[in-house]
C-alpha cells in the first residue's frame, strides 16, 4: 500500500478544504513509488526513499507567483520530479509552464504526475541540462523563472544516500550561479526570477545574481524553528537592462520582507506559514 501523508487524510481542516477540481487520475503507481498530495486536489508522484517534495519547493512557487501572478509562461530549472513546476501551474491556471531536468528518473516520475493531474497541454518537461545555452531557444522568453539550486558544492557535504537525491543536495549539474545565468538568458523583459538558498549563504546568492546581471528586488526569510539559526532566503529578481536607470544607484533587495516562521519553539504552527499554505492549496494547519 502506498505511503499516506497528513494532507491526504485530511479532506477538511477546522473548515478548510481542498480547493479546486478533481484529477482524472488514472496513473498507476510503481514499486518504491508514493502518491502524496501537493496543492489542492492535485497529487505528486515521488520515490519513497528518494528525492521528495519540500518546504523549498513550496516558498520557492509561493514567492515567485506572488511577484508574478499574472505569469503567462514560466519555466522550472532543474525540476526533478516537477514539484515547483505543478505548484506555479496550480497558481497560474492561465499559464503555461516548461521545465528542465537532466535525471531521467525524477523526470519520469514528473511526466507521471502532470499525466495524473490532467495538465499535459500545460505542462510541458524537457530531458536537459540547464547549462546549456541553447536552453528554450525554441521558445519565447518566460515571465517567470523558478529555481531550487542545490546548496553545497561537492566535498563540501556528504551525498544523499539516495542517488537521486544528490543533484538536490550537491552542485553535481550547476550551482546557483548557473541558474541564475539561465534564468536571466530566458527571461522576457520586466520578468521575474525567483529562487531559494540558505540564509547562511545569503552573499553567495545575492553574488550570483549580481554577477547573472540580476537585481534582487524582493527577499524574504523562511525561519524553519523558532529560536534556530539557520534557515532560507527567497529573492525574486529582474535583469538590470529591464530597469530604469536610477535601480542602478539603489541597495540590492530594497524590499526585505518580514520573516515567515514555519513552527513555534514548542511545535507548533505559526500563521505566517499558515497563509503561504493556504495560498498554495496545503491545509493550514499541517
Amino acid at each position: 500500500m502506498p505511503r499516506r501523508s497528513a494532507f491526504d487524510d485530511a479532506s477538511s481542516y477546522k473548515g478548510w478544504a481542498r480547493p479546486g477540481p478533481t484529477p482524472p487520475g488514472g496513473v498507476e503507481l510503481e514499486l518504491g513509488e508514493t502518491l502524496d498530495g501537493l496543492c489542492g486536489r492535485w497529487r505528486i508522484f515521488q520515490l519513497e526513499k528518494g528525492n521528495r517534495f519540500s518546504t523549498d519547493d513550496l516558498v520557492t512557487a509561493w514567492y515567485g507567483t506572488t511577484w508574478c501572478p499574472r505569469a503567462g509562461r514560466i519555466a522550472d530549472l532543474g525540476s526533478g520530479i516537477g514539484s515547483v513546476a505543478l505548484l506555479t501551474a496550480w497558481r497560474c491556471p492561465g499559464a503555461v509552464v516548461h521545465t528542465v531536468e537532466a535525471q531521467e528518473q525524477s523526470l519520469h516520475l514528473a511526466r507521471k504526475s502532470i499525466r495524473y493531474n490532467g495538465q499535459e497541454g500545460r505542462i510541458f518537461p524537457r530531458l536537459g541540462d540547464l547549462r546549456d545555452p541553447a536552453l528554450f531557444a525554441d521558445e519565447a522568453p518566460f515571465d517567470l523563472v523558478t529555481g531550487t539550486p542545490p546548496y553545497w558544492p561537492e566535498g563540501h557535504r556528504l551525498p544523499a544516500a539516495h542517488p537521486q537525491s544528490v543533484p538536490a543536495r550537491l552542485e553535481v549539474r550547476g550551482s546557483i550561479m548557473d541558474y541564475a545565468q539561465a534564468g536571466a538568458r530566458i527571461l522576457a523583459p520586466g520578468g521575474i526570477f525567483a529562487c531559494v538558498f540558505p540564509n547562511d549563504q545569503r552573499e553567495r546568492a545575492l553574488a550570483a545574481l549580481r554577477e547573472a546581471g540580476l537585481l534582487c528586488l524582493h527577499r524574504r526569510e523562511i525561519v524553519f524553528k523558532e529560536g534556530e539559526p539557520y534557515g532560507l532566503d527567497v529573492f525574486a529578481a529582474a535583469r538590470q537592462q529591464d530597469l530604469a536607470d536610477d535601480f542602478e544607484t539603489r541597495a540590492e533587495c530594497p524590499d526585505v520582507e518580514p520573516p515567515i516562521l514555519i513552527r513555534h519553539a514548542d511545535g507548533s504552527v505559526d500563521p505566517g506559514i499558515a497563509r503561504v499554505r493556504l495560498a498554495v492549496g496545503f491545509p493550514p494547519g499541517l
